[in-house]
């Protein structure tokens, strides 16, 4: 078990990762041309969407087949800024796949320098809100089932 991490049953570490590049646009930046703190979590989503269509589950598609992933924690750490016109990289790894929710793990990139680490935890829910468990399709596309 890794320390300061809640042992959950049924639980399975998985490192399915994916990179997408994305370029910093003058609407992400403030007055200094700094990339804007609150753009990081749009930077993830945008690579939990890419990962998820890259293993052939779009999340269009999960959510036309009744499965819905809200945020249910955010966190991350700024170390370097990223500036207007910069070319990222956002590395989107799913680190944990329970029954009825999962973790993504993030690096942000710029060439070689590690701009930002985060993670998000998301539920699986139904069109009703309620909690379900992922279908085997949903799981096969996380890696849950390698």
């Amino acid at each position: 078990m890794v320390p300061g991490r809640r042992q959950c049953y049924p639980c399975l570490m998985t490192q399915r990762m994916h990179q997408t590049s994305l370029r910093v646009r003058y609407a992400d930046t403030d007055k200094m041309k700094v990339a804007y703190y609150a753009n990081y979590p749009v930077w993830f989503e945008v690579g939990r969407a890419e990962l998820l269509r890259a293993h052939g589950y779009p999340y269009s598609e999960m959510e036309r087949d009744g499965l819905i992933l809200p945020v249910s924690r955010v966190e991350y750490r700024l170390m370097r800024p990223a500036r207007y016109d910069d070319l990222l990289t956002v590395e989107t790894t799913v680190d944990r796949v329970r029954s009825r929710g999962v973790t993504f793990r993030y690096r942000v990139l710029r060439g070689e320098d590690l701009l930002v680490e985060g993670m998000t935890e998301h539920i699986c829910v139904n069109p009703d809100h309620k909690p379900t468990a992922f279908s085997s399709r949903a799981r096969a596309a996380l890696g849950a089932d390698s």
